[in-house]
């Protein structure tokens, strides 16, 4: 007997139904049933409450931070899922720290609150730097060194708060070298080292005093 002909694969998807990123603002794909099921993991990840009207509350409220947090792709949608719900869990676990009957179930529900708001930091850095933010990139270019300064990159702040001016970023070098003698305008004079600590030569203290008798 011929066998019967096979029947076309159905597709999985319908691209133009399924792909038209409609709820891409709240879960980062064009694919729609990609970004309801992050929708739903967040709604269900939320505090339980017996009241509906709460519950809905709650909800919509969930779908506002992820829209707020706008996730460019499916990576986004799902550290943005992950903030919301680690946001609700922290703040269930102060919300039953506040109201435990026992120190001991107070200090439980402190110490995972403190547990998952690290956790929210680590995912909070993982999304920023997702997106390229907290990079900085410093370009030093044309960096001249004069003979006895030092070069300085950044900012230098000086002993009175503030930042120094720029005559202080570079330290000047020095007219003369340290253990040479500096220079005198009276020639009569011997010359005075600004290096040792040897015995100088004293100016003359005498001088004519107006008033004074004569011949003194």
């Amino acid at each position: 007997m011929p066998k019967a002909a096979k029947k076309p694969a159905k597709p999985i998807l319908d691209v133009s139904k399924n792909y038209n990123g409609e709820l891409k603002h709240l879960g980062g794909s064009m694919s729609n049933g990609w970004n309801q099921v992050i929708c739903n993991q967040v709604g269900n990840s939320l505090s339980p409450s017996a009241d509906e009207e709460k519950r809905d509350e709650a909800w919509i409220a969930a779908m506002q931070a992820m829209n707020g947090i706008a996730p460019k792709d499916e990576l986004e949608g799902m550290l943005a899922a992950q903030l919301v719900a680690c946001h609700s869990a922290s703040m269930e676990c102060y919300r039953l720290a506040m109201h435990s009957q026992t120190l001991e179930w107070r200090r439980e529900n402190l110490n995972q609150a403190n547990k998952l708001s690290r956790t929210y930091t680590t995912l909070l850095e993982s999304l920023n730097r997702h997106r390229g933010k907290g990079q900085q990139k410093v370009t030093v270019e044309h960096v001249h060194v004069h003979e006895g300064g030092q070069a300085i990159v950044g900012n230098v702040e000086s002993p009175g708060g503030g930042f120094t001016s720029k005559s202080k970023e570079r330290p000047h070098a020095l007219g003369y070298a340290p253990g040479q003698t500096m220079p005198s305008t009276d020639t009569s004079r011997v010359p005075v080292s600004v290096a040792g600590d040897e015995e100088r030569a004293m100016p003359d203290a005498r001088r004519g005093v107006s008033g004074g008798p004569e011949g003194e």
